[in-house]
C-alpha cells in the first residue's frame, strides 16, 4: 500500500494481484474518520475512512485505509492540508470591491449601448 499527500490531492495505491489507485482532490474530502476498535488495537491496526463530496447513498465510506502507521497524525495532516487549500482557494478570488467596479463599468457600457440603439431607432 502506498499513500501520497500533495498540496492538491491525496493518492492511494494498494493491492498485489489487483492494484487499485485512487486520487481524491482535497477540496472534495468532507471528513476523515479514525477507527480503532479492540481487535484492531490488538493487532496495532486502525482504519482511516474518507467521506468525499458527491458520493451516492450507501457509499459514505468508499475509501478506507487499514494498517496506517501514525494514522492519527496522517488524519490531522490531511485535514490541515485541506483547510489550507480551501483558505488559499478562497483568498485567491477577486475582492468584492473589484467586482463592484467591473459591474459598474458594464452597467455604464450597457447604458451607452442603449442610448445608441434608441438614437438609431429615432432616425
Amino acid at each position: 500500500m502506498e499513500c501520497e499527500l500533495t498540496e492538491k490531492a491525496i493518492r492511494f495505491k494498494k493491492g498485489i494481484l489487483v492494484q487499485v489507485e485512487k486520487t481524491i482532490p482535497l477540496e472534495n474530502i468532507q471528513d476523515v474518520t479514525f477507527v480503532e476498535g479492540p481487535l484492531l488495537k490488538y493487532f496495532h491496526l486502525c482504519i482511516l475512512k474518507f467521506e468525499t463530496a458527491g458520493q451516492s447513498t450507501g457509499q459514505a465510506h468508499d475509501m478506507q485505509l487499514i494498517g496506517i502507521i501514525n494514522a492519527q497524525e496522517l488524519r490531522n495532516l490531511i485535514l490541515s492540508q485541506r483547510e489550507k487549500r480551501m483558505q488559499n482557494k478562497n483568498s485567491s478570488g477577486t475582492p468584492a470591491s473589484e467586482n463592484a467596479a467591473v459591474l459598474n463599468d458594464i452597467k455604464e457600457l450597457l447604458s451607452d449601448i442603449k442610448s445608441i440603439l434608441q438614437s438609431q431607432k429615432a432616425l
